[in-house]
C-alpha cells in the first residue's frame, strides 16, 4: 500500500522576508546559533517574516529529540515558521511504520536519534534478540507528538519566484506531478540536468563544502552535523543573503 501524499503549500510571499534553513541533522546547537542570527538580521526588516527548514532535522548529529521539541514550539516572535519533511524524518516514519528493518534505518545515521530519546542502539538489540520485540519497544519509546508532527510536515512550498524543498525536483516534469520521492531524495537528475527550471529552487540534501549557487538553484546543506556549518538564505525583493553559524 503507498504512502498518502505529503502536504504541498503554494503561498504569495514574494513581498515577506524569508529565511530558508539547511539539512540541520540533530544540531540543536546550531539551530540556534541560527535562529539569533536570523533574529538580528531580521530587526532590520519591515513586517512579519518567514522561516523555512529545509528538512532532515534528525539523525547523525547528537540533538535530534532537541531539534524536534525546537521545531514543534512557537517560532520567534515576529516570524512565522513551515518545516519541510526531509528523506530522513520519512525514513523514521517507515521504520516506525514497519516498512523498512532496523538495521537499514540505522544505515540512515539513526543510532544518534535514538540516543537522543534516551535509547541505547547498541545494548537494545541484546535486551531484545527478538526484532518484532526490539521494533515493538522502540516504537512505543518514540513521543508521539514527535511522530505525528514529522507525519504533517508538508513536501514542498511554492511562491511566485521560488520554490522550496529538501531535494530538488525532476526538471522534466511539471510540479504537479512530482512526487514526494523526487522531492525529498533526488541528485543527479535534478542537479546535472540542463533543462530550464521553472523558477529558483532552495534546497538541501546533497552535501557540499560551501553553499551552491546556481542562477536557478540554490543548495544550502553544507554538512553541518560534522562541519558546524549550518547555512541560511534570506530571500527578500529579488536578492539572496547567506550567513552561516
Amino acid at each position: 500500500m503507498a504512502r498518502q501524499p505529503r502536504p504541498r503549500l503554494t503561498l504569495d510571499i514574494a513581498a515577506i522576508p524569508t529565511y530558508a534553513i539547511g539539512d540541520i541533522h540533530g544540531r540543536y546547537d546550531l539551530l540556534v546559533k541560527a535562529e539569533e542570527a536570523i533574529l538580528r538580521d531580521g530587526a532590520q526588516l519591515p513586517g512579519r517574516k518567514l522561516i523555512v527548514t529545509l528538512g532532515d532535522y534528525i539523525d547523525r548529529g547528537p540533538e535530534s529529540s532537541q531539534v524536534i521539541d525546537h521545531l514543534m514550539e512557537p517560532p520567534p516572535d515576529g516570524f512565522d515558521r513551515i518545516c519541510l519533511a526531509g528523506n530522513h524524518e520519512v525514513a523514521m516514519l517507515d521504520y516506525i511504520d514497519g516498512w523498512t528493518s532496523y538495521d537499514d534505518w540505522m544505515q540512515m545515521g539513526s543510532a544518534e536519534s535514538l540516543k537522543s530519546y534516551g535509547l541505547d542502539p547498541e545494548h537494545l538489540p541484546l535486551v531484545f534478540p527478538s526484532g518484532a520485540k526490539l521494533d515493538a519497544f522502540i516504537r512505543q519509546s518514540l513521543p508521539r507528538t514527535h511522530i505525528d508532527f514529522m507525519r504533517a510536515m508538508p513536501v514542498l512550498l511554492e511562491t511566485p519566484n521560488v520554490i522550496f524543498v529538501h531535494a530538488g525536483i525532476n526538471p522534466k516534469l511539471p510540479l504537479s506531478e512530482q512526487t514526494d520521492e523526487d522531492l525529498i531524495l533526488i541528485r543527479q537528475r535534478f542537479l546535472e540536468s540542463r533543462v530550464p527550471l521553472p523558477k529558483l529552487v532552495v534546497h538541501g540534501h546533497t552535501p557540499n563544502d560551501e553553499p551552491d549557487i546556481r542562477p536557478r538553484r540554490l543548495n544550502l546543506d553544507t554538512r553541518a552535523f560534522r562541519s558546524g556549518r549550518l547555512t541560511v538564505a534570506r530571500l527578500w525583493q529579488g536578492k539572496v543573503h547567506l550567513f552561516s553559524t
